[in-house]
């Protein structure tokens, strides 16, 4: 006997299939889209060189992620999650499985960001880097005197690192280090440098880019009042010329080191083993004496002309400047003696 097929129970199997296959596709979808078992935020570490699984597995297990084998499935067929980047990131409430997938693929890593100041010596940036909770520390059992060394910077002219590094703000993700940070800030000073003194001013008396970062640095712990800059440096510019001492007391400070408890004296502008000592000691110091910043390196290479060879702090942060001795002592008496009240300074606090 003939067996006679019926289409209508053909067509009825092909419809379920294809509303079993409708909700399937339904429900995978609605998947994806649908906010991770997250109440507040979570931070989430991706190693270099790991892979999807690895990082699902995780937070599978610290129940941040349900169903991760449909999102696994879903990376596959859809050739994503190949290209996840390491780096620390932040997974918030609302993040769905599609997010997560968007997130590490595009690198949407949380960043940090470190400030070095302008004015701070390099034992002061170190001790800040060695603080921040957030950088690898790779050098903090290095010495000064084998910091470049240790970076592989600067090997050759055997110059100690001080005032070398650019101080500004640096953004990074949590797999960076000290290392990176003092790289990129020592590229970027060698960088803005340059740049300054291929537009330096004629007939200064330097004779390279290291001494007008040397001078760079001095105007830097002179300044209290930013538009001083240039004056300031004109006034050290033209001390040089004239093969004037400099007499700027943050360069003797420097030379003190610890030795300096916050009061500086006269023996110690009279003592001529202080090699920063410019009261003692004809020209620039041997060495940078902090971290200028750009507008004192320009100042340094574009100074202000003018006759003043002197200032005096007035107590407000700016100074009095004079061409001669007698109008200088006149400011001295004046600021520093008959107007003296509890807040002077003689110099800006940095």
């Amino acid at each position: 006997m003939k067996l006679v097929k019926k289409p209508h129970f053909v067509a009825l199997f092909v419809v379920l299939a294809a509303l079993v296959a409708w909700v399937a596709v339904y429900k995978f979808t609605d998947y994806l889209r649908t906010p991770l078992p997250i109440t507040e935020i979570q931070n989430l570490d991706v190693p270099k060189g790991s892979s999807f699984g690895p990082v699902l597995r995780e937070l599978s297990a610290r129940k941040l992620l349900d169903h991760r084998i449909l999102l696994q499935i879903y990376a596959r067929i859809s050739a994503r999650g190949n290209r996840i980047q390491a780096g620390e990131y932040l997974l918030g409430p609302g993040t769905t499985p599609l997010d997560l997938l968007d997130i590490l693929e595009q690198g949407h890593v949380r960043t940090h960001a470190i400030t070095l100041v302008e004015g701070w010596t390099l034992t002061q940036m170190r001790t800040y880097l060695a603080k921040d909770a957030h950088l690898q520390k790779l050098l903090s059992d290095v010495p000064n005197s084998e910091l470049l060394k240790a970076l592989s910077l600067d090997t050759e002219s055997n110059r100690p690192p001080e005032g070398l590094f650019f101080p500004d703000t640096y953004v990074f993700s949590g797999a960076t280090s000290d290392r990176d940070i003092l790289r990129q800030s020592y590229r970027r000073m060698q960088e803005i440098l340059e740049q300054e003194w291929q537009a330096r001013a004629a007939d200064l008396p330097y004779k390279n880019s290291y001494e007008a970062l040397t001078m760079a640095s001095i105007v830097e712990r002179e300044t209290g009042t930013a538009s001083e800059r240039p004056d300031i440096a004109g006034v050290f510019v033209r001390r040089l010329q004239r093969d004037m001492l400099l007499q700027t007391d943050p360069a003797v400070i420097y030379g003190l080191g610890e030795q300096f408890d916050g009061n500086l004296r006269r023996r110690d502008l009279d003592n001529a083993d202080n090699p920063y000592n410019t009261y003692q000691h004809r020209g620039l110091p041997p060495t940078p004496i902090a971290l200028p910043g750009r507008a004192a390196i320009h100042a340094a290479l574009q100074p202000s002309a003018g006759d003043a060879l002197y200032f005096v702090a007035r107590g407000n942060g700016s100074h009095q400047f004079s061409a001669t001795l007698d109008e200088h002592e006149k400011a001295v008496k004046k600021f520093q003696i008959e107007q003296r009240r509890a807040n002077y300074s003689s110099r800006p606090q940095k």
